[in-house]
């Protein structure tokens, strides 16, 4: 009998060792991941604050021992394909029942909020990266927005920190609007229509948006879920081009590489996003493929937690919470405004 090929045994036996390395720090993220799930569904928090806030009270583990390398795996390639299939939840075809008017206000309210933090940031003491990561991230689709954009940002020994804070601030703040916008859009007796752009227009994450519309009613609530996933396509155009910009100027990062020309989960994205409008992914798969991504950002957002020091997060200090909040307050103003325009 012929012998197996030695090269071929070499190739398994690394990727065996492979494995092995990435198991048991995959397996720390999944748990922290499935906790925060559970409390998330018994106590009506975002599953994504809890699954950072515990990454974080177990950072002990993302610094030494055998979790290290893969807690790194999950935080940096689990999330660039979550990232990449959130593209099956976006169906230009159903989004431009929209409307050509709103779905315009919806581009100019995302490309606005980014163009004002990164003209504001340099009075609240921050310089480009950090206006880019919490503008497009308020403007676009909160946490999962900033783990895309930090993707393709140069690392430097701050970058993790200005993640984590941004996830932490774009979360919570949404978790207030998801409770204080309702409210507001009663006190200003908007319609069902008008009270759906203006939740799916300016609050962060998805979860906070459906909670907020259903809240009101079942057809604000679809208005303002689709609103919102119009939103998250554009995180694709947007970090695509934001990729070539930067690469054109910006420094190298701590190893020495400049941001990719064209980032694979950006193409990922693409890729599912046309193919879901086209109707080319069977619902089924669509559904399970959005909950893979679900269950993959929340892995990797624990994986980044465990990488953090928390001593580091609380220096960056209230300009950088205000520059959130400044906006979080301007994406508010533009959609409102421009639903007072248009009706």
């Amino acid at each position: 009998m012929a012998s197996a090929d030695p090269s071929a045994l070499s190739l398994t036996e690394r990727s065996k060792e492979r494995v092995r390395a990435l198991f048991p720090g995959v397996m720390i993220a999944v748990t922290v991941a499935v906790a925060a799930k559970f409390l998330s569904e018994h106590y009506a928090t975002p599953a994504m604050l809890l699954a950072l806030l515990l990454g974080i009270a177990v950072s002990f583990l993302g610094e030494e021992g055998k979790t290290v390398e893969g807690i790194g795996f999950a935080a940096r390639t689990l999330l660039r394909l979550g990232v990449a299939l959130l593209g099956v939840r976006v169906s230009m075809t159903l989004m431009l029942g929209l409307g050509w008017d709103l779905i315009a206000l919806v581009i100019v309210g995302v490309l606005l909020t980014i163009g004002f933090g990164l003209s504001v940031a340099r009075f609240f003491g921050h310089k480009w990266r950090f206006a880019f990561l919490t503008a497009g991230s308020v403007a676009i689709c909160g946490a999962s927005a900033a783990m895309a954009i930090s993707a393709i940002l140069p690392k430097d020994e701050r970058s993790e920190e200005r993640l984590i804070f941004t996830v932490m601030g774009v979360t919570v703040l949404s978790t207030i609007a998801m409770i204080a916008y309702p409210i507001l859009v009663r006190t200003l007796g908007m319609n069902e229509i008008a009270g759906g752009v203006f939740l799916g227009g300016t609050i962060h994450d998805v979860a906070q948006v459906v909670g907020a519309g259903f809240s009101i009613s079942e057809q604000t609530g679809d208005t303002a879920t689709l609103v919102k996933l119009f939103r998250v396509a554009m995180l694709a155009p947007v970090v695509l081009v934001a990729s070539l910009i930067i690469r054109g100027f910006a420094e190298m990062d701590e190893d020495g590489k400049r941001p990719p020309l064209l980032p694979g989960f950006v193409l990922g994205f693409l890729v599912l996003a046309a193919a879901s409008s086209f109707g080319l992914i069977p619902p089924a798969i669509s559904e399970f493929l959005s909950q893979c991504s679900r269950w993959l950002l929340l892995v990797a957002i624990a994986a980044v937690g465990m990488k953090t020091n928390l001593k580091q997060i609380l220096s960056v200090g209230a300009a950088a919470i205000a520059l959130i909040i400044v906006e979080t307050l301007f994406i508010a103003v533009v959609i409102l405004a421009g639903i007072n325009l248009l009706t």
